[in-house]
């Protein structure tokens, strides 16, 4: 295991401490947003059709757009795309926050603005993901995506123990400015990163060159590919079964506060697994975060037959820990085997992958739900999960991936010849 000293070095940088900054505080204000926008519909309509419609307005846009940001963030300096893109965060998030406390929100509205969010994440996401690697040296990648993994999920405990707590005491309107607030403040500590270009400036040339040779990049790899067709699987199911039944299930059961306090316990987990990670050394970590992804399917199937908090806690603590485990070896793996010049445009096509399905998985949720009731919803998305892990596991790719890329003068792999996603996404 690396010293404990070696595992914090990627603090001794400080475009590493800026961009761990930012992400932390823009993390913080996500965590309060989806609990806050879920139950500001939610008091609206009291509909999971019309929340659905809402949450799955602003995936679409950001799947529509992801292509699109992957080849801004290659060709303009990483920061200043995130700087702009919080600074745009900010406003639309004021204004959706403006209109619930007025009292003038309505659902088509909601949608609108959730959807010019969800373009300007488009753009963040893969900017903020290549551009890791550009804040710290080679050999720091693992700690350091496991560090800045860390910050998020501290930021997202505290959001979502902040958010239950604002919902229900204050309303969701306020929670939508807290939102608002973060992006801006975000975007303050984005502007202070310094960092050298991956590559030259190009001169002018067709973006649809550039998009091709990031399909090129990502089509090359098998590994690559086959977890993306996987998560495209658990992404629906994660979408459904906590996007939009969650707060349906809460509301009928525990209680708002109290569902807060779930995915409280669920980042706690994500905090506790990026503690695991940063010491972790193992020879197939890949391999290793794709098995961890059966962890999320205890909380899906206590939601579904125990929806209450003694059940719910230890399920989504567990669920954390798992999902922390891949989300630090995938982002590590991609960091290590795909060239930096190319990197935010194969974490674009791996996100528009990952994410494809997150507005059907959204929008599917109330209906299904509508017809063959919650609990029987939930049991198909924890069958779904379980269908995705093992798609992933049929791959010998997958299963035999290196850690490390293997030296110039080695055998290269057969697929990863050269040479790095969420609830989130997905996170």
């Amino acid at each position: 295991m690396t010293p404990r000293s070696d595992n914090l070095a990627p603090f001794r940088f400080s475009a590493f401490r800026y961009l761990t900054a930012g992400r932390f505080i823009t993390m913080l204000g996500n965590a309060v947003a989806p609990i806050a926008l879920a139950f500001a519909v939610l008091d609206l309509t009291g509909s999971a059709r019309d929340l659905g419609l809402v949450v799955g307005a602003r995936s679409l846009t950001n799947v529509a757009f992801l292509l699109v940001g992957g080849v801004v963030a290659d060709r303009l300096p990483r920061h200043l795309v995130m700087v702009t893109s919080a600074l745009t965060a900010a406003f639309t998030q004021g204004a959706v926050a403006f209109v619930v406390l007025d009292g003038s929100a309505t659902v088509p509205l909601l949608m609108g603005l959730s959807a010019i969010n969800g373009m300007v994440t488009a753009f963040s996401m893969p900017a903020s993901a290549a551009l890791v690697p550009q804040t710290i040296p080679p050999e720091l990648i693992q700690p350091a995506n496991a560090l800045n993994r860390l910050g998020i999920n501290a930021a997202m405990i505290l959001g979502a123990s902040l958010g239950g707590v604002l919902v229900a005491a204050f309303g969701p309107g306020w929670g939508l400015a807290v939102d608002a607030a973060s992006f801006a403040l975000a975007a303050l500590a984005f502007s202070l990163i310094r960092v050298p270009r991956v590559a030259p400036t190009r001169q002018a040339r067709h973006p649809l060159r550039d998009l091709v040779e990031g399909w090129r990049e990502f089509s090359s790899r098998t590994w690559l590919w086959t977890v993306v067709l996987g998560f495209t699987l658990l992404n629906c199911a994660h979408a459904a079964a906590l996007g939009v039944l969650g707060p349906v299930v809460a509301d009928e059961t525990i209680g708002r506060q109290a569902w807060g306090l779930v995915l409280a316990a669920e980042t706690a987990g994500m905090v506790l697994g990026a503690v695991i990670a940063i010491r972790l050394r193992v020879n197939r970590l890949l391999r290793l975060g794709v098995i961890c992804m059966l962890g999320e399917i205890p909380l899906v199937v206590a939601m579904a037959y125990q929806p209450a908090l003694a059940a719910l806690m230890p399920a989504a603590l567990i669920a954390g820990i798992a999902y922390e485990q891949f989300g630090v070896a995938w982002e590590s793996t991609m960091q290590r085997y795909i060239p930096g010049e190319m990197l935010a445009r194969v974490y674009s096509y791996d996100a528009l992958g990952s994410f494809l399905a997150i507005p059907l998985g959204q929008t599917l949720a109330g209906p299904a739900a509508l017809a063959w009731g919650a609990r029987n919803t939930l049991l198909i998305a924890a069958a779904i999960n379980l269908a995705g892990v093992l798609v992933m596991l049929l791959s010998r790719d997958v299963r035999t991936l290196p850690t490390m890329p293997p030296e110039p003068d080695s055998a290269p792999t057969p697929t990863a010849p050269t040479a790095p996603t969420a609830l989130t996404t997905a996170s």
